[in-house]
Parts: structure tokens; sequence; C-alpha cells
């Protein structure tokens, strides 16, 4: 079975990315289109990119970059549950993504975002701008969650239908398009 890599982009204490990933997790499981694994960035506290050569080379020196290396080496297809900071990406996920370059190559990535009245849109559009260079493709079916705020209640996120059904339209063009790229993939590794 494919391996789903679920990525908690917000670091901030307090941070609404937690109960929405949280409650995505386990849209995702009962699901059962993937292995479902998750990162949370605040967890994985890489530091700002120290690395000295670029990605591309896959000359690491760090230990943190090796083990992040091999966690995305071993992923099939990503979720990524982000905010939006100042109508854009948030800085651990740009960090995140620009440590490595071959390990995200020709898997799909979707995007379960949430925010304001913009929902997260806005940073979304520009992390696909990010992971096309890293040669990943963005699906386009997402989550947008508006005044995510309003919908956590004793720090559970509480979803609305519809967001519900987004989340399992997402999920399912996932699936499809991770099995399309699995060719691709393949013929890297042989």
């Amino acid at each position: 079975m494919p391996r789903l890599r679920i990525i908690i982009a917000s670091t901030r204490p307090g941070r609404a990315g937690l109960p929405v990933a949280d409650w995505f997790i386990g849209v995702a499981r009962e699901h059962g289109g993937f292995d479902v694994e998750v990162t949370d960035l605040a967890e994985l506290d890489l530091p700002f990119m120290d690395e000295p050569k670029h990605p591309r080379f896959r000359e690491y020196v760090h230990d943190h970059t090796r083990a992040w290396s091999e966690t995305v080496d071993a992923s099939d297809a990503f979720v990524f549950v982000m905010p939006e900071y100042n109508f854009g990406i948030n800085a651990p996920l740009k960090n995140a993504i620009d440590y490595l370059h071959h390990e995200w190559h020709d898997k799909p990535v979707a995007f379960v975002s949430y925010g304001g009245i913009a929902a997260g849109t806005r940073a979304v559009q520009m992390t696909k701008q990010i992971v096309s260079a890293v040669k990943m493709l963005p699906v386009s079916e997402a989550v947008y969650i508006p005044f995510v705020a309003s919908r956590i209640e004793d720090g559970r996120f509480k979803p609305a239908e519809a967001t519900g059904t987004a989340a399992v339209a997402l999920l399912d063009e996932l699936v499809r398009l991770e099995a399309a790229l699995r060719p691709l993939r393949t013929a890297h590794t042989v």
C-alpha cells in the first residue's frame, strides 16, 4: 500500500493546525487508500537550512538532513496541513521543502489549508509554484477552511459537511495520481 505523509506545517504554540491535522489524519486512515504517517514540523525541528551543498547533490553533512531525506524518500504522496502567513507559505514548511530535492520528485501533493476569510488559498497558490520546482505534482482537489478558529471547540476541529466531502475527494484524487506517478518513481530507482 502506498505511504501518505501528512505534514503539519505550523509550529506556532496554540496553532490551529494541530486540531485540523488530527481531524484530517482520522479521515485519511478511515479512507483506506494509504498507509498514513505524520510529520509534525514542530517536532521535526529542522534548523534553518544549514547544508553547505545544494540538495540536488544529496551530499548531506548533517544527521537531521539525512533523517529528513529518508523520511521523504520513503513517502509516496503528501498532504500539507498548512496555514497562511501574510498571504503566503509559512517559513518552516518552505524550509522543509528546500532541504531536499530529488526526494520530492514525481510525488503528488495535496493541501489542507486554513485561515480567515481566504482560508489559506493564497498560501496554497504560492506553495504550488514551489513544489513544482522540485517536480512534485500538486493535486487540484483541496480542503480550504475559512474562519478556522470558529470551527475549533475544546481543542477539536469540527468540520462543516462540505469540508468532509472535500477531504474524501482530495484523498480519492491523491490515490489516483500516486498510482499514475509510481512508474516514474520506479524508473529512477532501477
